[in-house]
């Protein structure tokens, strides 16, 4: 266990502050907590998950901090011993507990010296990258989509690399459509220090089918990410969070807005309730990333084509727990020529 050595000011917002303040303290801190503060005393403590339930709950980027802070939070008095911040870190399965005065003042915070070590993840990871690109032709007519370069390197090799950054050594790509290219370029994993296997689909499997062909010895949870993908979301906070809530199937969400250009007429029968001009509707979108647990396997049928909606649709129907990780990190789906080229814009930032 050790004492926070940053600046407490760094991590500390207003209750003026919003939900894009919160997300710029938590990553400036290192630490992934923020306290709010009103004329001195601590009000609200903020973490990442506080911040994806405000997204759920439609908050936006400026919705203030005390709309989705935790006001109810754990915290010790200056009289606290080390060993009584252990204990109740260690019951409560948190990394962090800040140390107040008895008005409220914030004094330090304790934290776990494991959460600034960097950790060598036992879960497998499986890419789906034996599409065909049908919407990047010409330019996948000769070359798998997964392989088009980005700033002089494959996609799916910058996938790999923002996996191993977050400790992720066991790889299962899934392959089909020109897959000798990828074969040719991975291999077994050996020149990137992991270790790479192939799920060989016989005929287009869709974006859940391959699950089928996993050894049912691996363990898990597995992340599975789609193979057109570019993001800097924390696959370690994703894993975390599917493994305390007792998931069995975790899907990252994305906020999408959509501008209705229209004045939209609330209506009950002919009555007329109201009228809202050109309203943003906020969507959940699927991000194309997943934790799941190897039950899950059991419920893909092998050798048939099986998207991610059929399986979480007969998920649903089995009354088993399926749950959302919203995502406010950067994300780009690259499956048209348009976001292809945002994408060498992305990786840049």
């Amino acid at each position: 266990m050790n004492e926070y050595q940053g600046n407490l000011d760094a991590i500390s917002l207003s209750t003026e502050s919003t939900l894009k303040d919160a997300i710029k303290s938590i990553d400036n801190g290192a630490i992934q907590l923020c306290l709010v503060l009103d004329n001195q005393k601590v009000v609200g403590c903020i973490t990442d998950g506080d911040i994806r339930r405000g997204l759920l709950n439609r908050c936006h980027m400026d919705s203030p901090v005390t709309d989705f802070m935790n006001k109810d939070f754990l915290y010790l008095t200056e009289d606290d011993s080390w060993d009584s911040a252990l204990r109740l870190m260690k019951r409560h399965l948190i990394h962090h507990i800040p140390v107040l005065t008895n008005d409220k003042e914030l004094v330090r915070i304790f934290l776990f010296d494991a959460l600034l070590t960097e950790n060598v993840m036992p879960n497998s990871v499986v890419i789906m990258a034996g599409g065909e690109g049908k919407r990047l032709r010409p330019l996948t007519d000769n070359c798998p989509k997964p392989m088009l370069m980005v700033d002089g390197k494959p996609i799916l090799e910058r996938i790999v690399e923002k996996c191993i950054s977050f400790g992720f050594r066991n790889f299962f790509f899934s392959v089909n459509y020109l897959k000798e290219q990828i074969n040719e370029y991975f291999q077994d994993g050996a020149a990137w220090g992991v270790k790479i296997d192939y799920l060989e689909e016989s005929e287009p499997l869709g974006t859940a089918g391959p699950l089928s062909l996993m050894p049912r010895a691996v363990d898990g949870p597995l992340l599975v990410l789609n193979g057109d993908l570019l993001t800097s979301v924390d696959l370690i906070k994703l894993i975390n969070l599917h493994k305390q809530q007792s998931s069995l199937f975790t899907i990252a969400t994305r906020q999408f807005s959509t501008n209705i250009p229209f004045g939209v007429v609330n209506t009950s029968g002919f009555e007329v309730l109201g009228i809202e001009e050109k309203p943003e509707i906020k969507h959940n979108v699927n991000a194309g990333i997943y934790v799941i647990d190897t039950d899950v396997l059991e419920f893909v049928p092998k050798n048939k084509f099986f998207d991610m909606p059929d399986l979480i649709e007969l998920l649903l129907i089995n009354k088993k727990r399926v749950l959302a990780f919203p995502i406010h990190e950067n994300w780009l789906d690259v499956g048209l020529p348009e976001s292809l080229r945002l994408a060498h814009k992305f990786v840049s930032e």
